[in-house]
């Protein structure tokens, strides 16, 4: 996972499932704010897989054109084989399992 640019801080738009679910961040003003609440975002989705900051001038987010959220499965080759539509609500956790199915396995 690459935690990119923050898709509602509070300074911006706020919207209130965030308030709701308690994760209510300001836009980060540098990298260490940044890592702090791209760790908390893991904490709370329980994401049990590496996660990776994407830098600071957002390189990823634009390249991937991750906004306002996206899922990328990239395979071993380095090749983007899988991509959601634009979330939250593009989100569809069957077909990302059906393309990690599909990934060839380490031996």
């Amino acid at each position: 996972m690459v935690y990119i640019t923050e898709a509602h801080p509070s300074d911006v738009w706020q919207m209130q499932s965030n308030v709701k679910d308690q994760v209510v961040f300001a836009t980060p003003k540098n990298e260490d704010e940044r890592a702090f609440v791209a760790g908390a975002c893991v904490r709370k989705l329980g994401i049990k897989f590496p996660a990776v900051l994407d830098e600071f001038g957002n390189s990823t987010e634009q390249a991937y054109t991750g906004w306002p959220d996206r899922i990328y499965l990239i395979d071993q080759s380095g090749r983007v084989v899988f991509k959601t539509k634009p979330g939250p609500f593009g989100f569809d956790a069957d077909l990302l399992a059906a393309a990690l199915k599909k990934l060839p396995q380490k031996p």
